[in-house]
């Protein structure tokens, strides 16, 4: 699994397959905090990704006015 990230902006791979989970638990990242995106669409919290993936990591950005 290859996995690009934002902020700082690096590549990292992984063997696969592994659970999107496992994948952010070997990041040290929490699921709420950030999107995963394969081919364009965003992948499920319980998918199973393959060893061939491509995955790009964003944070989730909040805000608004009051």
């Amino acid at each position: 699994v290859i996995v690009e990230l934002r902020n700082p902006t690096r590549t990292v791979e992984f063997e696969g397959p592994m659970a999107v989970s496992a994948l952010l638990a070997r990041l040290d990242l929490r699921r709420e905090g950030v999107l995963l995106i394969r081919e364009g669409t965003l992948v499920p919290g319980d998918d199973i990704l393959a060893a061939d993936d491509r995955i790009e990591i964003r944070s989730v950005i909040s805000g608004g006015a009051w």
